[in-house]
């Protein structure tokens, strides 16, 4: 791997708990073969986060738990790490890039003073509607998806009220919404957010593919709470929108490729202009 061009590492944030999201990121990210290679780092058990100078790219996944709360000690290291990229950036021509997906978006927006993290009601799980915002119409992460777009969400906290004089100020934008529901007066959650040309962010998981939710409802327990979460019309209705080609499918072979190919490509033109 060592004579790969792009290296790429994986912030697991999974705390320990066995999940296919690894799987789905890695999936993904072979796709670019022989261009990159990637490494692993467990931060929320052993601590482990990568040496900056090394690495090029950055996905950071989701994860077990509540955003607002760690252990006092890879908390403060990832957000240190986070603070380490931002003046990485602000400081070299040769730009470090990063996807923070789930529980990292979340403490991603917390960490840069841009929402409010709170507990929803209930817990969000299932395949669910997107919708881009006027700037996300126009964000390169989402070229080739349609408007709304179809993900998969899992959830049991949400970012909400955003503090848009601070989104202003960092040069932030909201990319895309949850869907509208009438029937209830929630505020509707954010779902993605471009926190810099080179960091951004998704509240849904766009690793995700059929494979790895079907897995999921193996489990007796999981399918039955989701069963009796949803009821059992909406339950079909969500497995059919898993087997189409236009929903799940679509969103796993074109975000994350957006986001690598994007990276990719940038890291490649600034580095062939400073070897001129």
């Amino acid at each position: 791997m060592s004579n790969k061009i792009i290296k790429i590492a994986l912030l697991d944030m999974y705390n320990g708990i066995p999940n296919q999201g690894m799987r789905c990121i890695i999936d993904v990210i072979t796709r670019f073969s022989p261009v990159v290679s990637f490494e692993i780092f467990d931060v929320r058990v052993k601590c482990e986060l990568p040496e900056i100078k090394k690495f090029d790219i950055y996905i950071s996944t989701g994860g077990p738990g509540n955003p607002l709360v760690g252990d006092g000690e890879w908390d403060k290291k990832y957000y240190e790490f986070i603070d380490s990229l931002t003046k990485w950036n602000n400081e070299n021509t040769v730009k470090k890039h990063v996807l923070f997906i789930c529980h990292s978006f979340q403490m991603a927006c917390l960490h840069f003073g841009l929402a409010t993290i709170t507990k929803r009601n209930d817990t969000s799980f299932g395949v669910m509607t997107i919708h881009k915002t006027k700037e996300g119409s126009t964000d390169p992460l989402f070229e080739g998806l349609a408007d709304p777009f179809y993900a998969i969400d899992s959830r049991d906290y949400q970012v909400v009220q955003p503090k848009l004089s601070t989104f202003a100020k960092k040069g932030a934008k909201i990319i895309s919404l949850e869907k509208i529901r009438d029937h209830v007066q929630y505020e509707r959650a954010i779902m993605a957010v471009r926190f810099t040309d080179y960091f951004v962010g998704t509240q849904f998981h766009p690793e995700a593919d059929p494979i790895s939710f079907v897995s999921h409802l193996r489990n007796k327990e999981a399918k039955e709470k989701i069963k009796s979460m949803k009821g059992k019309k909406k339950f079909r209705n969500m497995l059919e929108d898993l087997l189409d080609d236009d929903k799940i499918y679509r969103t796993n072979e074109t975000l994350i490729p957006n986001f690598l190919r994007i990276a990719i490509n940038d890291l490649m033109k600034t580095k062939k202009m400073l070897s001129n």
